[in-house]
C-alpha cells in the first residue's frame, strides 16, 4: 500500500503538526475562517528552489528578500534546524510536503506564510525512472477583501519519457484550481525542460485561466535554453516581477509583487 501524502506543519511555540489532504469539495463550501494575510493592497511573494540549503549564503538571501515577503514559496527546502528557526520567526505558518527523506532531513517544497492557511492539500508524484518523488502543496488563505487566495507550489517530475507523468502531476492541482473561485498564484520549479513539457504546461495555465508573470531582465535557471522557474496567476495584478541574481543555489529567487484589489484587473 502506498504511504499517504501529508505536510508537515511548523508553528513558532507549538508542536509538529502533520496535515492530511483537505478535500477538493471543500472548496466550494465556506472554508474555516481565519485571518487575512497582512498587506498594503499589495502581495509580495518569493519563489525559490532553494537547492537543499547546500550552498553558502541561502540563509542570509532569505533574511534579506524573504522576511518582507508575504509568501515564500520554496522547493527542494531540507527541514534543517536553521530552516525552521527562519521560517516559525518570521512566518506564522510554514507548511512543507516530504517528498523524499535525505539522511538527516526530508526535503521538499514549503510554502512559509504571514498567515495560517485555512485549506491544506499535499500532493507527490513519482518520478518514473529514479523512483523519488517530488511534491506539490495547495494552501489558501483569506486576503483582506474577503476573497480567498489560492497558492500552488510544485516541484515538477523531472525524469520522465514523454510528458504523461508530467501531465499526470498536474491533473490533480488542476482539479483543485477549478473548484477554487477567488485569486490563484501557481509557482516553483516546473521542470519545463523540453517543447513538449512547455505545451503541456503553457496548455494547462490557457485551461485554468492563468497568466505567466513575465520577467524584464530574465535571469532564470533555463535548462536546454528554457526557463525552469514559473509564476502563473489570475486574479490579481503583477506591479513589478524580478529575478534575483545569486550563487546560494543553482537557482536565482523570483520576487513578484501582486495587487489585489478585484476591481482593477488588467
Amino acid at each position: 500500500m502506498p504511504k499517504r501524502t501529508y505536510s508537515m506543519r511548523y508553528v513558532a511555540g507549538q508542536p509538529v503538526e502533520r496535515i492530511f489532504p483537505g478535500a477538493v469539495a471543500q472548496l466550494g463550501q465556506a472554508l474555516p475562517p481565519g485571518e487575512a494575510l497582512p498587506n498594503s493592497d499589495t502581495l509580495t511573494v518569493m519563489v525559490w528552489n532553494i537547492f537543499k540549503q547546500q550552498r553558502a549564503d541561502w540563509l542570509s538571501v532569505l533574511k534579506g528578500f524573504g522576511k518582507d515577503a508575504q509568501l515564500v514559496l520554496l522547493q527542494e527546502a531540507q527541514t534543517t534546524p536553521e530552516l525552521i528557526k527562519f521560517a516559525t520567526s518570521n512566518y506564522l505558518a510554514a507548511d512543507q510536503v516530504p517528498a523524499f527523506a535525505l539522511p538527516q532531513h526530508p526535503s521538499g517544497v514549503m510554502t512559509l506564510a504571514a498567515a495560517h492557511p485555512v485549506y491544506c492539500c499535499p500532493l507527490r508524484e513519482r518520478e518514473p525512472l529514479l523512483r523519488l518523488s517530488k511534491s506539490a502543496l495547495i494552501t489558501v488563505y483569506p486576503l483582506l477583501d474577503g476573497r480567498l487566495l489560492m497558492v500552488v507550489n510544485i516541484h515538477a517530475v523531472n525524469f520522465s519519457i514523454g510528458v504523461d507523468v508530467y501531465s499526470k502531476q498536474l491533473d490533480p492541482i488542476g482539479e483543485q484550481i477549478a473548484n477554487h473561485a477567488g485569486p490563484v498564484i501557481m509557482a516553483g520549479d516546473f521542470n519545463a525542460w523540453s517543447r513538449p513539457r512547455m505545451h503541456a504546461l503553457f496548455g494547462f495555465a490557457r485551461t485554468m485561466s492563468l497568466r505567466e508573470v513575465r520577467f524584464t531582465d530574465d535571469n532564470r535557471r533555463k535548462a536546454f535554453g528554457k526557463p525552469l522557474d514559473f509564476v502563473f496567476y489570475r486574479g490579481l495584478n503583477v506591479v513589478e516581477a524580478s529575478v534575483l541574481v545569486t550563487r546560494a543555489s543553482d537557482h536565482n529567487p523570483l520576487l513578484v509583487e501582486f495587487y489585489q484589489d478585484p476591481k482593477i484587473l488588467l
